[in-house]
């Protein structure tokens, strides 16, 4: 998973439209809950990481816009009320047990949530610590919820 979530990211940055469907067709074959996971909990890293005192509604809104216009020019099938479910997810907010509130496919998901991490990454930084970081704290809240 972590090559694939590699492969997505960079393909993201690099503006790379088959490279990103690749990537994600890789993602798509793994179980979509736990890349679901992983890939919130990448995001939620890297929000956490770039707003430590709290995001508010304003930094939500620039981080979607910028996400939305950075990746429109090579990427025209951008949804931004997809990237916007990644994003309400990541941070715990969307409500998933609501059956009147539409979710995008896995795919979807799966499609949108590279480019909102390669937008929060920027230019130079690696995704492969963020996952790794990831996996360490999946693991240890499956360890805390062990009886």
């Amino acid at each position: 998973m972590t090559k694939a979530i590699e492969a997505a990211a960079a393909a993201a940055r690099a503006e790379d439209a088959d490279g990103l469907t690749e990537a994600v067709g890789e993602l798509s074959k793994l179980d979509a809950a736990q890349t679901g996971k992983v890939l919130g909990g990448v995001l939620r890293l890297l929000l956490e990481q770039q707003h430590p005192d709290g995001l508010d509604s304003d930094d939500i809104k620039s981080v979607l816009e910028e996400t939305v216009r950075g990746a429109a020019s090579w990427l025209p099938e951008t949804d931004p009320h997809t990237l916007l479910i990644v994003l309400a997810g990541a941070l715990g907010i969307h409500p998933d047990d609501h059956e009147e509130v539409a979710r995008p496919a896995p795919e979807s998901l799966s499609f949108n949530a590279p480019l909102l991490i390669a937008h929060l990454l920027g230019p130079v930084k690696s995704v492969k610590p963020y996952v790794e970081a990831t996996f360490a704290n999946i693991a240890q809240t499956e360890l805390m919820e062990e009886p």
